[in-house]
């Protein structure tokens, strides 16, 4: 199993429209691919601005590729997720689940 991990901020304002994002459409994009196992959605709200790490369980990097393509350490972003997010990691980092 490889674990996808990914981290992105946004305003204060806009972490709950981004949170919503995630789960309503990014997530369910995500559940229509062969060999995707799950995710974590980790925020951590600070005084000027919000973190998530999201965190995305593949079958095999065959199956990460399937979603990120054949660059696949380049992070994938809904329009709409980069309209809401301020700042983001470049790229996305893959482990294996042990």
């Amino acid at each position: 199993m490889i674990a996808r991990v990914w981290k992105g901020w946004t305003t204060l304002e806009n972490a709950d429209a981004y949170e919503k994002l995630l789960r309503e459409q990014v997530i369910p994009g995500l559940q229509r691919i062969d060999g995707y196992q799950g995710n974590y959605i980790l925020r951590n709200d600070g005084p000027e601005e919000t973190e998530f790490v999201v965190l995305n369980l593949f079958a095999s990097l065959d199956a990460v590729k399937a979603f990120a393509g054949p660059d696949y350490a380049v992070p994938v972003f809904e329009p709409e997720a980069r309209l809401l997010l301020s700042k983001v990691e470049p790229l996305a980092h893959h482990y294996e689940v042990r």
